[in-house]
This record gives structure tokens, C-alpha cells and sequence, in this order.
């Protein structure tokens, strides 16, 4: 049994090593494809590489693996030692080796180049492709450094939403770049960003399949046992009192499928017309009669 599960934790292992170098070239693709050739610096440090570029001619990957070294020495001693460490540096490694790899390589088998000429389809592009190479590297538990570390160390002492902390963080980058390219060249960057965010999110947490309802009702019996036959779903339940009448009440909860939904509205109304109901989305939902729990 040990050796059994010995086995198990490195198949997992090596799953998560895949999903980190896949994630990390797709973002090195994306990067070298759709936003190098227009001078995209949507935030984070291979934005500050291409504004370092723009003065300097410093090669961007370079420029990403030199500036990350005292990130990650910072990132080590707050958010988790060697196991963030070796990840993150596998992460940096693998995205400048392949910014450098793309960015020779591919204008001269490509037979257009840059891909598109249309900068709004880049901007969409490099914030989708490489939204789900981000993903896929967050799915993995590392990040690709950078002003990600910078991030997640100020959340930890300041307290500060993360979200925030990116904001302030990327819109400055995103505020130099608009001083070295051009206000427009930023606003497309600021649309990358954007869009590189939800299609992280995207891949993390995958579509919005589920919804949970909560019934406040007098019939919870009837409600329950025509959920669990005409729907398949099970209930939870607890008693409560009217914040108005004080009355006595019973608040179930289900949490059923999108297609579900008007089965379900249909049923209060046949066997309570006077239930309150609030239905809302749920990103995900795990156990019996849905997604599998995995350790």
C-alpha cells in the first residue's frame, strides 16, 4: 500500500511538472507572438522588458530572467520556500528560454510575420492564449514570478485585495508604457491584461455549470422529497426566524445544474407560491451527483 501510494504522489508529481512547462510555453508563445511585435506591456516584468527594450535593445527574456532573480529570492523567504522556489524558477527558466526560442525562430519559418497585422486582434489574442497558459501554471501551483511575487508578498503584509495589488501594480507598468509607446498601445495593452485575467480564471475554475438556490419556505418536506424525485438533487435544511414577523421558517438549500433551474422555480410554485427563493451562480460544486472530490 505504501509503495502504491508512493507511486500515486509521482504520477502527480510528474502531472503537475507537465502542466507547468505546457502552461509556461503557451505563455512564452503568446507573449512572443502576439505581444512582442507590438510592444504590448501588459504589466508584469516582460512589460517592463519591453519597455527596457524600447531604450536599451536588452534582449526581453534576458531582461525577465536577470531582473527575477532577486524576486525570487524575496519569494522565498515569504510565500514558500523551496517548493514555490524550484517551481517558480522552473517557470521563469522555461519562459525565457522560450521567448528567446520563439522570437528567433519563428519570423523566419512564418510566412507572415507578425501573425496579424491588426493590433486589436493581438491584444485579444495574446490576452486569451496567454490567459490559459497562466492558468494552466497557477493549476500547477507556481507562478511565473515577477510582479506576481510582488504581489503576493503585499498582500500577506498589507492586507491588501490581491486584485488591488495588481492594479496598482500592472496599471503603473501599463502608465510607462503608454509613456514610451503611446497612449493607444497602452489602452490595447490594459484590454490584454484584462482579458488575460478571465481567461485565467477561465481554466482554474472552468465554465459556471452549477446553481445554488435558497427556498425560504413552510413546506420543506414536500419541497424536498419533489427536488430529490423530480430533479435527482438532494436538500440541506435548517430552521429560521422572519427578520420582519419573527415567524418560523425552514431555509433549504440544492444546488442543481444551469438546465435545471426552471424545474426547479416550477416546483416551488406548485407546492409553496409563497416560498422566497434567491438563485445564484456558483462556480463549482463537488461531491455526490457532481464533480468528483479528488485528494
Amino acid at each position: 500500500m505504501r509503495t502504491q501510494g508512493r507511486w500515486k504522489r509521482i504520477w502527480r508529481e510528474l502531472q503537475r511538472v507537465v502542466v507547468l512547462i505546457v502552461g509556461t510555453l503557451v505563455v512564452a508563445l503568446a507573449f512572443s507572438v502576439f505581444q512582442a511585435p507590438y510592444d504590448l506591456a501588459a504589466g508584469g516584468v516582460s512589460g517592463i522588458g519591453l519597455i527596457v527594450n524600447a531604450f536599451t535593445g536588452w534582449s526581453v527574456s534576458l531582461f525577465y530572467f536577470v531582473a527575477n532573480i532577486p524576486l525570487l529570492v524575496l519569494g522565498f523567504f515569504y510565500l514558500g520556500g523551496w517548493r514555490f522556489l524550484i517551481s517558480t524558477v522552473m517557470a521563469v527558466f522555461i519562459f525565457s528560454a522560450g521567448v528567446e526560442f520563439f522570437g528567433r525562430y519563428l519570423p523566419t519559418y512564418a510566412d507572415q510575420w507578425p501573425l496579424t497585422d491588426n493590433i486589436l486582434l493581438s491584444a485579444i489574442y495574446a490576452g486569451l492564449v496567454g490567459g490559459i497558459g497562466e492558468g494552466l501554471i497557477y493549476a500547477a501551483g507556481a507562478t511565473t514570478g515577477g510582479t506576481g511575487i510582488i504581489g503576493r508578498i503585499l498582500q500577506r503584509k498589507t492586507g491588501t485585495p490581491l486584485s488591488q495589488v495588481y492594479l496598482f501594480v500592472d496599471g503603473g507598468i501599463i502608465l510607462l508604457a503608454a509613456l514610451t509607446f503611446g497612449w493607444e498601445i497602452a489602452l490595447y495593452s490594459m484590454l490584454t491584461l484584462m482579458l488575460a485575467g478571465l481567461a485565467a480564471d477561465y481554466v482554474l475554475e472552468g465554465p459556471s455549470r452549477a446553481r445554488t438556490a435558497f427556498i425560504v419556505t413552510n413546506q420543506p418536506k414536500a419541497l424536498i422529497q419533489a427536488f430529490d424525485q423530480q430533479l435527482g438533487r438532494g436538500a440541506s435544511y435548517w430552521e429560521a426566524a422572519g427578520g420582519y414577523k419573527g415567524e418560523d421558517r425552514t431555509v433549504i438549500m440544492c444546488a442543481i445544474y444551469r438546465p435545471q433551474v426552471n424545474e426547479l422555480k416550477a416546483i416551488v410554485a406548485e407546492i409553496d407560491p409563497t416560498a422566497f427563493v434567491t438563485i445564484g451562480m456558483t462556480q463549482q460544486v463537488l461531491g455526490q451527483g457532481f464533480t468528483k472530490m479528488e485528494k
